[in-house]
């Protein structure tokens, strides 16, 4: 003891302990107490008084637990205080809850030890805490946090895979519980009805019954509409719920809520365009669960699930009418087609010979726009210009068309009339495709040799060029009165010597790959006849 010296470099002798524990007590930033094994306090330093409700170490002697600020977690600190002694076992560095003088709830990190005499008998128990609340918000505003933000990563992905508005509800739902790690979740639909009730749309988790059970309105007049789900529909605004033990206006769902495990809830409106339509209700096990930066969190999620329905439904609709102009669109080109074979039909009942001869270059036609890879729509339109490319025949004698042999001299320029007078029949019908011009240049080529109006390359339409190349090919394939069909060969060679100057180069190869590769046919159609005369006058 020789060694030890008071704070004036004095030694200090046995006498002086005392004050010297006293003063470290007194100095030491963490609660310290003693208690006999009756478990009634023997000591304390001061910041454990004030903890108690008292003003000085003084005033808690000789009192137990039931007689403190903390009353209401008495019988747990007690049970703690008798397992230490009775094991002779120290608990260390556990939390635990404290209801201060002021009401208010702390959280402590407390450590407790056997006091024991100089036999070893246990004779009390020492404890010491500090008070960790702020470390404990902390974690807890970030667990909170994080649980939020998992929710939303996983809920941001299943808005871009969510094919249908169902699905993407349920998912959201869902992920909420599994990845959030929440209680329970609901989206609501606000209805329009007289109850202005509000529609379960989606769930998931510990629900057993508690929708099926309860009814929630946005009715401010009605007590089922003055809850949290309400009350954000009606005012677009969040609302937080953060005990449903206390919250008066949980009443009608607060014994359903409490057997169920919410502790407390959010209710975060959902709005679009046209206002709010619905909420996302959201539940926890514990109370005051939802900080600031949650509910931040949250909002964002409901905004983003508003944007995802929206979008789904936009999406829906735009289907929808695409469904139905679809529909309206193969009508109507239906229609069409029944309307052009009619006109096509007018033209080969004139002539024996010409029967099949629309249909059969309207099919090669179409599946050579096909094979060079335009679009549908413009294949249609070939294949539909191409069924009535003679229709201008109507004009020319019965007697030339249907007789055997060649044209006469004065015969050319009524045959080489037929394409103006197809244009003119057709110019004035609306089609979704320019028909009546693919007809007038079917016999244009791109020398400028064609007619009628010796038209030269890319004055020609393609789907008039693309039709030049089927009539020539389904010319030269048929028998004819005055000659038999053609051999592929011969068809062959007719179409490589005049690609690229008198027919579309491009039309020509798909033509040929057709013909060739592809092994085109045309359907056991009827042998075309005279109405291709004028093209084997022309040299084919």
């Amino acid at each position: 003891m020789s060694d030890s010296l008071k704070p004036d470099g004095a030694p200090i002798n046995s006498l002086t302990y005392p004050v010297l524990l006293h003063e470290i007590l007194k100095q030491l930033p963490v609660r310290v107490f003693w208690k006999d094994t009756e478990l009634r306090y023997l000591g304390c330093n001061a910041m454990f008084a004030r903890d108690a409700g008292f003003s000085s170490p003084e005033d808690v002697i000789g009192k137990d637990d039931f007689q403190m600020a903390w009353r209401e977690q008495a019988e747990l600190y007690r049970a703690d205080d008798k397992r230490v002694m009775t094991l002779g076992q120290p608990k260390l560095d556990y939390d635990e809850p404290q209801t201060t003088a002021d009401g208010s709830m702390i959280w402590l990190r407390t450590s407790k030890v056997p006091i024991r005499d100089d036999k070893g008998n246990v004779i009390g128990i020492l404890g010491i805490y500090e008070d960790i609340t702020a470390r404990k918000q902390s974690e807890v505003e970030w667990h909170n946090t994080s649980r939020a933000l998992r929710a939303i990563g996983a809920c941001n992905e299943a808005m871009f895979c969510s094919q249908n508005e169902a699905d993407l509800l349920k998912a959201v739902c869902t992920l909420i519980v599994d990845i959030g790690e929440y209680r329970m979740s609901w989206i609501g639909y606000a209805q329009d009805d007289a109850d202005k009730s509000v529609k379960p749309a989606a769930l998931h988790g510990v629900e057993q019954g508690y929708l099926d059970d309860r009814r929630f309105s946005w009715d401010e007049n009605s007590p089922v509409g003055r809850g949290p789900t309400g009350h954000a529909i009606r005012t677009g605004k969040p609302q937080i719920n953060q005990n449903f033990l206390t919250n008066p206006n949980l009443a009608p769902w607060r014994e359903a809520a409490l057997q169920r495990g919410y502790q407390s809830s959010i209710a975060l409106p959902l709005i679009d365009t046209t206002g709010v339509f619905g909420a996302l209700m959201i539940y926890a096990v514990e109370p005051d669960a939802f900080s600031t930066r949650e509910v931040e969190l949250l909002e964002g999620l409901a905004k983003n699930l508003a944007f995802g329905v929206n979008a789904l439904r936009t999406r829906a609709e735009r289907d929808r009418i695409t469904e139905e102009n679809q529909r309206r669109m193969v009508a109507q080109q239906q229609s069409l087609k029944d309307f052009v074979r009619v006109i096509a039909s007018t033209v080969e009942m004139r002539d024996p010979y010409t029967a099949g001869h629309q249909q059969r270059v309207s099919q090669l036609a179409a599946a050579i726009a096909r094979e060079m890879g335009l679009s549908e729509h413009t294949a249609i339109g070939i294949e539909l210009a191409s069924l009535v490319h003679d229709v201008g025949q109507i004009n020319i004698p019965a007697e030339i068309m249907c007789r055997p042999g060649k044209l006469r001299e004065h015969e050319y320029p009524l045959i080489q009339k037929h394409p103006q007078t197809g244009y003119e029949a057709l110019k004035d019908i609306q089609f979704p495709w320019p028909i009546a011009t693919i007809v007038w240049q079917h016999h244009e080529r791109l020398d400028g040799s064609g007619y009628p109006q010796g038209l030269k390359g890319d004055q020609i339409l393609l789907e008039s060029r693309i039709t030049a190349v089927a009539d020539v090919t389904e010319a030269m394939l048929s028998h004819r009165p005055y000659r038999p069909a053609r051999t592929m060969d011969y068809v062959i060679a007719e179409l490589e010597s005049g690609s690229g100057t008198r027919y579309d180069k491009a039309a020509v190869e798909a033509c040929l790959t057709l013909l060739r590769e592809k092994k085109f046919s045309f359907n056991n159609l009827p042998v075309s006849g005279a109405a291709a005369r004028s093209i084997n006058n022309l040299g084919v």
